[in-house]
């Protein structure tokens, strides 16, 4: 059965660790270059082949004793907040490989490539698998996950630019990072009282 507030729980988590993630700039890029709606085909496609992956490996974890996942999850949200805290800014332009015509195949083909290769194993994708596990309801974890992504991807390709200009990238990367401590102690709470 679908849960709303367990969808909502990793829409957020998500969400505001996606923003200040460089797939947000990648697509930023490609969708001041590109038609959006190209851009954004082919970049919702690869999200959500990520959570699909994401979901499934969240879905073993599930098959293990529940409080060594309660820990083990524990650990991994402690790593992404201490990823997302020490983490240095981008600095460098990362160059692009974009399509030289416009067509929907080549530009939507650009943007899926671009983030499934990108996305693999990044911080979002665990999270979200880590999230399986903690709730084992794979639907609302992976609705959740996907439309965030999709959300962050959205606000990247049509106005990343403004958004950043109200909201700075370190406060969204503390208040992730603190959202994803809470989560931890959560986890380590129930691991220990089980």
């Amino acid at each position: 059965m679908l849960s709303l507030t367990i969808m909502t729980i990793t829409f957020g988590v998500v969400f505001l660790a996606e923003l200040p993630d460089k797939t947000a700039l990648a697509g930023l890029m490609l969708g001041t270059r590109y038609r959006a709606s190209y851009v954004f085909a082919g970049v919702a496609a690869a999200f959500a082949v990520h959570v699909a992956l994401a979901v499934a490996a969240g879905s073993v974890l599930t098959l293990l004793p529940h409080r060594l996942v309660q820990a083990f999850v524990g650990v991994l949200f402690l790593a992404g907040a201490a990823v997302l805290l020490l983490k240095k800014g981008d600095d460098e332009e990362e160059e692009l490989k974009a399509p030289a015509d416009q067509s929907f195949w080549k530009v939507s083909g650009a943007g899926f490539m671009l983030i499934l290769v990108a996305e693999f194993g990044d911080l979002t994708q665990i999270m979200t698998a880590n999230l399986a596990a903690r709730y084992d309801d794979p639907l609302s974890v992976g609705l959740g996950a996907v439309l965030a992504l999709w959300a962050v991807a959205a606000l990247g390709i049509l106005g990343g630019r403004t958004l950043m200009k109200y909201v700075p990238l370190r406060l969204i990367t503390k208040v992730a990072a603190g959202l994803m401590l809470a989560l931890a102690g959560f986890s380590f709470y129930e691991a220990l009282v089980g």
